[in-house]
């Protein structure tokens, strides 16, 4: 397969739960070996650099599943994100602009990070990542274990990112979510590019709808001769 992430996108890769999604996001980070192939980040090859390496050139990684460190404070995980940092006063800025986009996180500061939720646990991963304020931030399985209106929060905010200028990757099962987020998509058959195009006209595609979405054919007859639900970001 072959996929591209332009500044300033949001783009969702999305495919059936066993076609290995979070294998390729896992190669940008070197925790799976890549044996053919390139990965470029801002015209530079990323591919033999160690994890570390690659987090300093400005890509961050919200794994799938839960990485808080639950024994520790929400605060504590929080400053977990920035240990690359020296600088306190930068340090102390990106806290207050994590705890802006999510109050409740400073409400809770002090809790432990393994008394929340699931949704509340990627919540706090995402703030983590944003710690360093990284040009590039890699979401895998984003919705895996939160209730739809959490999610739809996090969609949410993501936009808002986006629109603020943070160029984002999201590993997505909930395709129609993922896309209606999206200004392009890839879907993978079988860990090939099956479809690809602009996030819109993938939804809108007949036989993306049936195959992926779980749409029948008077669904997509009634979908077409309405206006959409979701408005789409806007293209960068």
């Amino acid at each position: 397969m072959s996929l591209r992430v332009e500044q300033g996108e949001i783009v969702c890769l999305v495919g059936p739960k066993w076609c290995r999604k979070i294998h390729r996001a896992a190669h940008h980070f070197r925790v799976s070996k890549t044996s053919s192939g390139q990965i470029i980040f801002n015209g530079k090859s990323i591919a033999g650099m160690a994890p570390e390496q690659i987090l300093k050139a400005g890509i961050t990684h919200v794994p799938q599943g839960h990485s808080v460190f639950p024994k520790m404070t929400l605060h504590e995980n929080l400053l977990m994100g920035a240990y690359t940092l020296r600088d306190k006063a930068v340090i102390a800025q990106r806290l207050d602009k994590v705890y802006a986009l999510f109050p409740w996180l400073k409400e809770r500061a002090g809790e432990k990070a393994g008394n929340l939720s699931g949704g509340q646990q990627k919540v706090l991963e995402i703030g983590r990542a944003l710690m360093l304020e990284p040009p590039l931030l890699i979401l895998d399985e984003p919705s895996l274990g939160s209730h739809l209106r959490p999610w739809q929060a996090c969609l949410k905010q993501f936009r808002e990112l986006n629109s603020a200028g943070l160029t984002i990757l999201m590993v997505e099962q909930n395709a129609r979510e993922g896309l209606a987020s999206a200004h392009r998509g890839y879907v993978l058959e079988l860990g090939r590019d099956k479809f690809e195009g602009i996030a819109k006209e993938l939804l809108d595609s007949p036989e993306m709808a049936k195959l992926y979405l779980e749409v029948t054919d008077g669904e997509i007859y009634r979908r077409r001769n309405r206006q959409p639900t979701v408005q789409p970001p806007t293209a960068p």
